[in-house]
């Protein structure tokens, strides 16, 4: 099919349904158009072809998948969908809530915001419902994204007001929607919970908001750290770095680059963290700034099926959509009160884990600091760390874009 327009295609995720505490349901409808073309001129023809895979198969009708047995303590249900550019033209993923019914409460992301509706989907409701598009772009040839959802509800949520809120208003909600029915024949009861979900991939096109293909999460980039450029190959100054900016765009005139961490750093006790700073990028002409909890915690909630928050006196539970309002901070806060730490894979994150320990720039109480490392050859952990213990220091390169792509 040609089009002189720009084109774009969509997959709905259709009727994600709670009927009642203890059940669910979940219908998911995607949809995949291929073999788009676009004319740019007359002589230049670009394909236009994304596909959406689900287990290795191309998606191009509607898939229902029902599940049921949804309680506390269930095991995280999961949904990834791939999103492959097999075609000529770079692509610009999003995706938006078409709708949400919500016990009775309807929102969409144009009324509420997609950011605010995500935030509330992950942490307002004792069942948990995450979404994370890994990249929001896919370059031609072959270039892919990954689409993931997850379904999970703790068994002890350390909340039992909210469990009981919201066990009354299902409840409330089902006696009332059963009410309309009996009385009209014709009703059609309502969902306690509907969710639409819209993904669409369109031509990529350079604005200030667009994704800036060269700067993804966990990118390696190789930078001289007296010279304050990038690198070809590693030497003395040059030392190999990795992208922690969780959305950086072209309006962005800087990165957030982390050095390797099996490098050696100033290190000592928690107090004196800013002398180690200093210490550590001393012989350096580049601007650092310290490593903080909030870079870790957004990179970590992006994976919406193994980064939890555990704990020895409440159900572990996912760290959820990290990356609105104060949201960093709440999550902080309830790790500590549950005398808990963050958790996730290595293999997610390798730029992550290591055997030596890090300091982070947060306390978690009077006595301990939050801090980096592996806990086995799976897993590593922000954890709190005795203030008085020895962990390495390490900056956080502020980079300029303008050296880097020179």
């Amino acid at each position: 099919m040609e089009k002189k327009h720009k084109l774009y295609l969509k997959l709905n995720i259709l009727s994600l349904f709670f009927l009642g505490i203890s059940f669910i349901s979940i219908s998911l409808a995607w949809f995949a158009y291929s073999g788009l073309a676009k004319v740019a001129t007359d002589i230049d023809v670009k394909t236009w072809y994304v596909e959406f895979q689900k287990n290795g198969e191309a998606v191009s009708n509607d898939i229902v998948i029902s599940l049921s047995d949804i309680h506390p303590g269930m095991d995280t249900v999961y949904e990834s969908v791939k999103i492959m550019n097999k075609g000529d033209t770079d692509a610009k993923l999003s995706y938006s809530i078409v709708s949400a019914s919500i016990v009775g409460t309807n929102y969409t992301s144009d009324s509420v915001g997609l950011e605010a509706l995500k935030d509330k989907m992950s942490h307002d409701y004792p069942f948990k419902i995450n979404i994370n598009l890994s990249k929001n772009f896919i370059l031609a040839h072959d270039d892919y994204s990954m689409f993931d959802l997850s379904v999970s509800w703790p068994f002890d949520s350390g909340n039992d007001s909210l469990d009981t809120t919201w066990g009354t208003n299902s409840y409330n909600f089902q006696r009332s929607e059963a009410a309309k029915a009996a009385s009209d024949p014709n009703y059609v009861v309502q969902p306690t919970i509907k969710i639409i979900i819209s993904v669409k991939a369109e031509q990529l096109t350079e604005t200030n908001d667009s994704p800036d293909v060269n700067y993804p999460a966990g990118k390696t980039i190789i930078y001289d750290v007296v010279n304050d450029q990038s690198c070809e190959e590693l030497t003395g100054t040059c030392i190999r770095t990795h992208v922690i900016d969780t959305d950086n765009t072209l309006g962005d005139t800087t990165v957030s680059l982390l050095p390797d961490l099996f490098e050696n750093y100033s290190t000592g006790t928690f107090d004196n963290y800013n002398s180690l700073l200093t210490s550590s990028s001393s012989s350096w002409s580049v601007n650092t700034r310290e490593l903080t909890i909030g870079d870790l915690v957004k990179l970590i909630s992006t994976d919406v099926t193994d980064s939890i928050i555990t704990s020895d006196i409440y159900s572990s539970t996912l760290v959820g959509y990290a990356r609105y309002g104060d949201r960093v901070n709440y999550l902080v806060n309830k790790a500590i009160t549950y005398s808990g730490h963050f958790s996730f894979l290595n293999d997610r994150f390798d730029y992550l884990a290591t055997n030596k320990c890090y300091w982070v720039n947060r306390s978690y109480d009077d006595d301990h600091a939050f801090a980096l490392t592996k806990t086995d050859e799976v897993s590593s952990k922000l954890y709190g760390a005795p203030k008085t213990s020895s962990c390495g220091v390490v900056p956080v390169i502020v980079a300029s874009k303008a050296n880097i792509d020179n």
